[in-house]
C-alpha cells in the first residue's frame, strides 16, 4: 500500500511518461493484463489511456487493472490510469519513506 508521499512522488514521475496501452471497446482482457505485467517489471511505472469508447467508468477500469496486473493504482485523472508495481530485477524508482 502506498502513502500520500508515495504517491505525490510517483504522479510527479509519471507527468513526462506517455501512455503505452489504451483500453478501447474490448475493455479488460487477459492479453491486455499480461502485457501490463510484462511492461509494469521493466518500466515500473506507466500510463494507460481509457479511451471513450469503452463504455465503462474510468475509476472502475483502473481499479480493475490495477487488482488483475497486481500493481498499485496511483491516480485516474480524466482518461489516464497510472499504475506502479516494484520491479523485481530492475529496479529504478526509489520510493521515499
Amino acid at each position: 500500500m502506498l502513502t500520500g508521499k508515495q504517491k505525490r512522488y510517483l504522479r510527479s514521475m509519471a507527468h513526462h511518461v506517455d501512455p503505452i496501452f489504451q483500453v478501447g471497446k474490448g475493455g479488460v482482457n487477459e492479453h491486455l493484463i499480461r502485457h501490463i505485467q510484462e511492461a509494469l517489471e521493466v518500466r515500473e511505472l506507466i500510463k494507460i489511456t481509457v479511451l471513450n469508447n469503452s463504455g465503462e467508468d474510468r475509476n472502475e477500469v483502473g481499479a480493475e487493472l490495477a487488482e488483475q496486473s497486481g500493481a498499485e493504482l496511483v491516480q485516474v485523472i480524466g482518461k489516464i490510469v497510472v499504475l506502479y508495481k516494484e520491479s523485481r530485477d530492475k529496479k529504478k524508482i526509489e520510493l521515499p519513506r
